[in-house]
């Protein structure tokens, strides 16, 4: 099973192994986009993610809803276990769960080859860490969009990827909140090269350049692509305008 990155070369999943960081599907800085499954059309999954793959996306973004942190139920572990058998990209799962830690075992177990967990609920954020980290896959911290940067600071040295919420989370379709914006680059300030900075909620054609200005690199769109008449297409023109935003900046 392999994925593709345009910046890394091809790399086995198989032999993944986040304290590797070279080993890290999302490792090496670049522009990526991560369509998220939960705007597809759910009676055409393997159709609609074999079409982000066909359009040359390596991130799938898997967002799982409990319906008790946030107040929605989107899928659960059989329906990833199910598409991981038809494609290879990259998954990467954002848990918008209570109990994070209880169920990592079983999504990894599924096919997920990144964990985010949401700051808010982690009580011991270094143990969560650790326990995803064990797992196998690489770890990552989502925050809310009034949670401080502070909330990560015992942590933010120990994580491959750092998420922020550009909506509430809980459902798709809603506005940007433009007021993440300074989190973000303050964020980028703080992270490495090889971690990653993701934004998720928003994102569409006029909202991905400015949140590219402002530090991010992996990009989470739902509705602006499954949406669209032509999703691969959309993915297309999200992917430029990113590009074009990052180039702006250096």
């Amino acid at each position: 099973m392999i994925v593709q990155d345009d910046t890394v070369g091809t790399q086995p999943l198989a032999n993944r192994n986040p304290k590797n960081p070279s080993a890290f599907a999302l490792a090496a800085p670049a522009v990526r986009i991560a369509p998220s499954l939960l705007a597809a059309n759910f009676a055409r999954l393997e159709e609609e993610a074999g079409q982000m793959e066909h359009a040359g996306a390596a991130v799938l973004h898997l967002d799982v809803m409990d319906g008790h942190f946030v107040p929605n139920i989107s899928f659960g572990v059989p329906v990833i276990a199910s598409l991981r058998k038809r494609t290879k990209m990259f998954f990467d799962a954002h848990l918008m769960i209570s109990e994070p830690a209880r169920y990592a075992e079983a999504f990894v177990k599924a096919g997920c080859d990144h964990i985010t967990f949401h700051i808010e609920v982690a009580n011991q954020p270094e143990t969560m860490v650790k326990e995803i980290r064990d797992l196998g896959v690489s770890v990552g911290v989502a925050l809310n969009p009034t949670t401080h940067v502070k909330a990560v600071e015992s942590i933010i040295d120990d994580i491959d990827l750092v998420l922020v919420m550009s909506v509430w989370p809980g459902f798709g379709g809603q506005t940007f909140i433009d007021d993440v914006l300074p989190k973000v680059n303050e964020l980028r300030k703080r992270l490495s090269d090889r971690q990653r900075l993701e934004i998720d909620g928003g994102i569409d054609a006029r909202t991905i350049g400015k949140a590219a200005e402002a530090g991010a690199d992996t990009f989470v769109a739902g509705t602006a692509i499954f949406s669209a008449t032509d999703p691969a297409a959309a993915y297309a023109e999200l992917d430029r305008l990113a590009r074009d935003a990052k180039l702006q900046t250096e």
